[in-house]
């Protein structure tokens, strides 16, 4: 199935189905957010009002029993937003200009009474607002400089605890195998479709992101490092609004991208779709140092490489709600991704052997192109169950995946004595094709009982299946293409089912606990057809968590939580493949690679809603870790993944915002992480420690006439990763947006590594492993982009609030 096709087709029935709904007779501002509470509970039916700077009344409304509330006017003046209820502080905002048009999201405000309660403390005195509840934290990223002309890839990058590496690997406090979600449901990708993936995403589109470093029973297992989730904006009244954006980024190639997002409620119905289009484009300057100690001495390798990538990828996300009835809701998603790439490597390598007086070298240039569609579909149903919060969902989803990818490594070898045209020359072509299908189903059931407590219950079923062949071949100097023997068909069939019950209550006004139990059947099979090699495994395990909040006072709170995690091998690392990424190194699957199990401990102290401090502890059995395995006599490298016996890490993490002037915020984030790897490879043992440290300062500027300035530059210190050494490095970021034509139109300009110095230095010493790397992609460069807001809609009326809110509730 082509999905590029699908995807033209999904967005052209998308907005055929919606041009009926967004007609609309009269253009209206629209000024909207979301009131709660300092614990995160919604403030209902409070007083929203536009108010002129002498006093007078524009336009008004009532938050709904969500908290949520939308002012449509048509009116033009300077007004500033008030919200009034019974028992809060009065909310003022800094005055703007209200045209017809304009659509101005406030987010979430927290508004201040007389208590604190234990569900969630709001820090405001940072830039985006984090709010921590017992078992996440969110982070409103809306109205940040970065967010505007940014990506998915970058905010998350930004996000407490969360450092993106050059690859776009996500680390979750000091580890990897972080889960990433979109509004609660998975991606299904590979860690490099997921970079390009969001890459593709506008962060203007998304309302909030959700870390959960530790993630309860309801969660599936799978991750190690935690889950982060992307909330996107939706349209919760009559109307449309969305947006248009072009740009680009310059970092020695340009590589443009648009995109246009919109969003439709009428009625019963509601609709929202998003179609982007990004290119990536780096190159990766590398050298590579390897020495072979022989009988006679030592033979040095020295390897300069050029790489230079490109990366194409439109993508939709579209869907579809329709509210059965105030109880019962029927949703639709769909999306659909397809990403193509050309790979262009040209390497030149020196060698100088013991004993001899000149020098032998190798040329090399491997071009590869690849193509990867995806197409995931949810079908979701929600009801509430009663006026106390029981309720129950369930979800269906299926995804399925296609790759092909080929490539060309063109080898020349001579010394240094002899005429270079009359080389000798070999050439290997590879031919990769893979496909897979994802089918899962589950559902979760929620029950209010009696003392404040929630009981949650689900079950789950997942269904896999892969097949990848890979097709190799070998030609000498001018001869034909034979077949290589590591030619490999591979199918791969995976079964979970799993089952979840949790329960969540207090033990007092100052104690509150949630704690669960998952477990988890998995029944796997590895079949290698070309090998006739069949490998199975079935496992029971089970996963408990646990989350207990301690008010200590006002001022202070402690969030105390512990699970045990598991991290499944990607089905491409299980396929016995070899892969030459050029004459002298080669990549290797393990078909015998095990799960890796991570035990994790976190406390999280809370000061004055504003400073957190968070002390962790992790310890990981078989985890997953690149191994450098060398052939002296071949003066080769083998990379594979294979689990290590046991890792452990232990961190700190401090985030200390402050508000130095009205205009002036900063958020600064230290980390500090000790690392242990403990293993046997062949027949040696590694057992390396050492403490590393990151330190991240975001400093945000309002300026006169609606500039806004946000710089952020980050440190990342000295660590070990397993048999690797890596140097400390740092880097300074910066943006600067606009908004002009009343906030319909903002110029965002980003400035990324400005200083030229995400330069990566590192070294494996280890055994008979002599090798060094010295590596700078293309990150200095400078992004732009234009985006443009619309909305349109019906007048907004307010209902009646009238009798008592609490009989209203068990209405619903």
């Amino acid at each position: 199935m082509q999905t590029t096709n699908f995807l033209f087709l999904s967005m052209f029935i998308y907005f055929l189905g919606i041009s009926n709904l967004a007609a609309t007779p009269k253009e209206v501002a629209k000024i909207s957010g979301k009131i709660t509470n300092q614990t995160g509970e919604p403030v209902p039916y409070a007083n929203v009002a536009l108010i002129l700077l002498d006093g007078g009344l524009v336009d008004g409304a009532v938050s709904d029993e969500n908290g949520d509330f939308l002012i449509e006017s048509t009116k033009t003046a300077k007004v500033k937003l008030v919200i009034s209820s019974i028992g809060y502080v009065s909310f003022s905002s800094e005055p703007f200009e209200l045209v017809p048009g304009i659509f101005k999201d406030f987010g979430t405000l927290a508004i201040s009474d007389e208590m604190t309660g234990l569900d969630e403390v709001t820090v405001k005195a940072s830039r985006p607002e984090i709010i921590i509840e017992p078992d996440k934290t969110i982070i409103n990223i809306e109205g940040t400089v970065m967010a505007e002309g940014s990506n998915a890839l970058d905010v998350i990058g930004r996000s407490p605890g969360i450092y993106v590496d050059q690859d776009g690997n996500i680390n979750l406090n000091g580890r990897t195998g972080a889960t990433v979600m979109i509004n609660d449901r998975p991606t299904y990708m590979s860690a490099t479709d997921l970079a390009n993936f969001l890459r593709s995403m506008s962060a203007d589109n998304i309302k909030s992101i959700e870390v959960i470093n530790n993630p309860s029973s309801r969660f599936d297992a799978e991750g190690s490092a935690g889950v982060i989730n992307i909330q996107l904006k939706k349209n919760n009244v009559d109307g449309v609004f969305g947006n248009i954006q072009v740009g680009g980024q310059y970092n020695g190639q340009f590589a443009p991208t648009a995109g246009m997002t919109l969003n439709v409620k009428k009625g019963k119905w509601s609709t929202n779709g998003t179609f982007n289009y990004n290119e990536f484009a780096q190159f990766n300057d590398l050298e590579i140092n390897r020495n072979f100690s022989l009988e006679q001495g030592v033979s040095n390798f020295n390897q300069d490489s050029r790489i230079t990538s490109r990366y194409k990828t439109p993508s939709f996300n579209g869907s579809a709600n329709y509210e059965i009835n105030k109880n019962q809701n029927l949703g639709l998603n769909v999306q659909a991704s397809t990403s193509t790439d050309n790979t262009t490597n040209s390497s030149g390598t020196v060698v100088t052997n013991p004993g001899q007086d000149f020098n032998n070298y190798i040329e090399s240039f491997n071009d590869s192109e690849g193509e990867r569609n995806r197409l995931f579909t949810n079908l979701h149903y929600d009801a509430k169950l009663d006026t106390l919060g029981s309720k129950i969902s369930a979800d269906l989803d299926f995804t399925i995946m296609d790759s092909e990818s080929s490539s060309l490594l063109d080898n020349s070898y001579w010394a240094g004595n002899n005429d270079p045209g009359l080389a000798y020359s070999d050439k290997i072509r590879t031919l990769n094709d893979m496909y897979y299908t994802i089918f899962t189903a589950k559902v979760d059931f929620t029950k209010a009982l009696k003392g404040g407590k929630t009981l949650e219950t689900g079950l789950k079923g997942s269904w896999v299946e892969s097949d990848n062949n890979l097709d190799l071949s070998r030609a000498e100097n001018e001869g034909p293409f034979e077949q290589d023997p590591n030619s490999n068909r591979f199918i791969y069939n995976e079964q979970v089912l799993a089952a979840y019950v949790s329960l969540k209550g207090s033990f007092s006004k100052k104690l509150s606990y949630q704690g669960g139990l998952r477990g988890e059947y998995s029944d796997i099979v590895g079949n290698s057809v070309t090998l006739n090699q069949v490998n199975k495994q079935d496992y029971l395990n089970f996963f408990p968590s646990l989350f207990v909040q301690h008010k200590v006072s006002d001022n202070y709170q402690i969030v105390y939580n512990a699970n045990r995690r598991i991290t499944r091998p990607n089905y491409r690392l299980l396929n016995p493949f070899v892969y030459y990424i050029d004459p002298l190194t080669s990549e290797t699957g393990n078909p015998n690679l095990k799960p890796q199990y991570s035990t994790n401990f976190e406390m999280n102290h809370v000061v004055k809603g504003a400073y957190q401090f968070t002390v962790g502890y992790s310890v990981t059995e078989d985890a997953f870790m690149q191994v450098f395995i060398q052939d002296q006599e071949e003066r080769t490298t083998t990379t594979f993944t294979d689990n290590f016996e046991q890792t452990r890490n232990a961190n700190f993490r401090a985030i200390v915002p402050v508000e130095i002037k009205k205009w002036w915020t900063t958020s600064n984030m230290l980390q500090v992480n000790y690392n242990q790897f403990q293993t046997p490879i062949g027949e040696d043992f590694l057992d390396v420690d050492q403490v590393s440290y990151l330190f991240r300062t975001q400093q945000n500027f309002s300026l006169p006439k609606g500039y806004k300035v946000e710089v952020m530059a980050m440190y990342l210190g000295p660590q070990i990763w397993g048999q690797g050494e890596i140097a400390g490095f740092g880097w300074v970021d910066a943006g600067i947006t606009k908004s002009v034509m009343k906030d319909k139109l903002s110029i965002s300009v980003n400035g990324t590594d400005l200083l030229r110095t995400q330069v990566i230095r590192a070294n494996v010493q280890f055994a008979d492993i002599d090798t060094s790397f010295r590596q700078y992609r293309s990150n200095q460069g400078v992004r732009f982009t234009l985006r443009y807001n619309f909305a349109k809609g019906e007048s907004f009326r307010v209902k009646s609030n009238s009798g008592s809110s609490e009989e209203r509730n068990r209405l619903d």
